[in-house]
């Protein structure tokens, strides 16, 4: 699966964007798809995650209540509403595919793409 990201910019503090993720290549009922983000220097760490199948919802607790995970089947996307923005969720997200089913590591994930950076001011 070949995944493309977009939706990113630059946002005060307390506003929203939406990510996108077009996948090209069929997605399986088995599949989940999720969010990562990445600061320079550190690991790529999960934000939120969805079964492509049953639509089941995953959240890291520092987005719960702000971000919102979902997935369009017939159009083959997904998306991150992500609303009441801080300045520490400045970095790149990246969406991405595991066929090994629900996982919290980036190293079970094995299509990405190519990230989209998202900028909180204060």
């Amino acid at each position: 699966v070949q995944l493309q990201a977009s939706g990113g910019g630059l946002v005060q503090a307390g506003g929203s964007l939406r990510l996108s993720c077009a996948a090209s290549g069929r997605v399986f009922s088995s599949h989940v798809m999720a969010w990562f983000r990445q600061t320079p220097g550190k690991e790529r760490e999960f934000v939120a995650a969805v079964r492509w199948g049953t639509g089941g919802t995953y959240y890291a607790d520092f987005v719960k209540g702000r971000f919102a995970i979902s997935r369009d089947k017939a159009e083959n996307a997904l998306y991150l509403q992500m609303n009441s923005l801080k300045p520490e969720d400045t970095a790149a997200y990246y969406c991405a595919t595991s066929r090994s089913g629900l996982d919290y590591s980036y190293t079970a994930y094995s299509d990405w793409g190519q990230g989209t950076q998202v900028t909180v001011s204060s």
